[in-house]
């Protein structure tokens, strides 16, 4: 579908600007860059954006941070809508690569304004304010990793897609053509995880999705393959460093 774009803020001065957009569940917003800094929240809905070789997860209360001239692919999961600020690339960009960030309720309020703002005063102003909530704000771990390898690439997608599934090792092997041991070695070296980790850090990352939808944390854990909400919540907390209610309280 075409880029909602706003015109990009002049590359050659401190300038940004804002816009607000929505998208229907589903919408796949094609491979693009922009030749300003990208800050993109959604106030409601999920996101999963990907940037080279990692499929980033932006539930509420977290925005993601994309450097100028970036490719990157979004996908929005329920009905988003989108608040995001371009600045210029002569604004310093306080992070070097792509990362998902916790929101404050400034750097809310911040995006929010921008995109109904159009007082280029008050914009410049914003923009340092919004700099500095950007290069301070908490990082967050939610990212999985894109796999090269075409068949470890279908195991990490059918595992997005179905987190349930409790097919075993010994069958995924069978499945895709490999012994178990080689399975087990090209998994490491694709994901640099073991097969169980990349399983549980999927589960955790699809569950901020129905969490977001408002689903319970029982049926959530349940939904995503946890045979107990306390697994659930174990895994979560490992991961995230929070449970599963500290992290929506901050949505």
């Amino acid at each position: 579908m075409p880029i909602n774009t706003p015109n990009m803020p002049n590359p050659t001065k401190p300038d940004l600007t804002g816009l607000a957009s929505s998208y229907e569940a589903g919408t796949l917003i094609e491979p693009h860059a922009h030749k300003a800094h990208q800050i993109v929240h959604a106030i409601s809905g999920t996101m999963r954006v990907m940037v080279l070789d990692r499929i980033w997860f932006v539930p509420p209360g977290r925005a993601l941070w994309v450097p100028a001239q970036t490719e990157h692919a979004i996908r929005c999961i329920g009905l988003v809508e989108m608040r995001t600020a371009y600045l210029s690339e002569a604004y310093a960009a306080p992070h070097s690569g792509v990362l998902v960030i916790a929101v404050s309720g400034l750097m809310r309020e911040i995006l929010v304004r921008l995109a109904t703002c159009d007082e280029a005063g008050l914009n410049l102003a914003l923009a340092e304010v919004l700099l500095a909530e950007i290069s301070d704000g908490v990082l967050e771990p939610l990212s999985l990793p894109i796999p090269a390898d075409s068949r470890i690439a279908k195991l990490s997608n059918q595992l997005q897609a179905n987190p349930a599934d409790q097919t075993p090792l010994p069958a995924w092997a069978k499945h895709l053509g490999y012994s178990e041991r080689n399975l087990i070695r090209h998994i490491r070296s694709e994901t640099g995880m073991t097969f169980r980790e990349l399983r549980r850090l999927t589960r955790v990352l699809v569950a901020l999705d129905r969490l977001s939808a408002g689903q319970s944390v029982t049926q959530v854990a349940y939904d995503v393959g946890f045979e107990t909400p306390s697994a659930f919540i174990h895994a979560f907390r490992t991961i995230i460093g929070q449970t599963p209610r500290q992290f929506m309280a901050g949505v």
